[in-house]
């Protein structure tokens, strides 16, 4: 008996071209996120800047940084074909 076409899916890499773009641009999207979460340097034991409060760094921000790891998630449980052409 021939196990030829048995042996076609386990020589198969894991991830394809599509799954590492994704990869990267859910990591781009996280790094964004933290980016929009970051503030400036000029707090001091004086002086305390409120815009930490602001809408950008307490809605916006973590929901960029959870759809990035929503995007990484998905990438790499996704299972393109081989007969995708990337």
């Amino acid at each position: 008996m021939s196990t030829k076409g048995n042996n076609q899916g386990q020589n198969r890499m894991p991830f394809t071209t599509k799954n590492y773009v994704m990869m990267l641009v859910g990591v781009l999207v996280i790094v964004v996120g933290f980016i929009l979460m970051s503030g400036s340097g000029n707090h001091t034991a004086d002086y305390f800047d409120d815009s930490i409060f602001s809408f950008r760094r307490i809605t916006l921000a973590p929901i960029v940084v959870i759809v990035g790891f929503v995007v990484v998630g998905v990438a790499i449980m996704k299972r393109f074909d081989i007969t995708d052409k990337e």
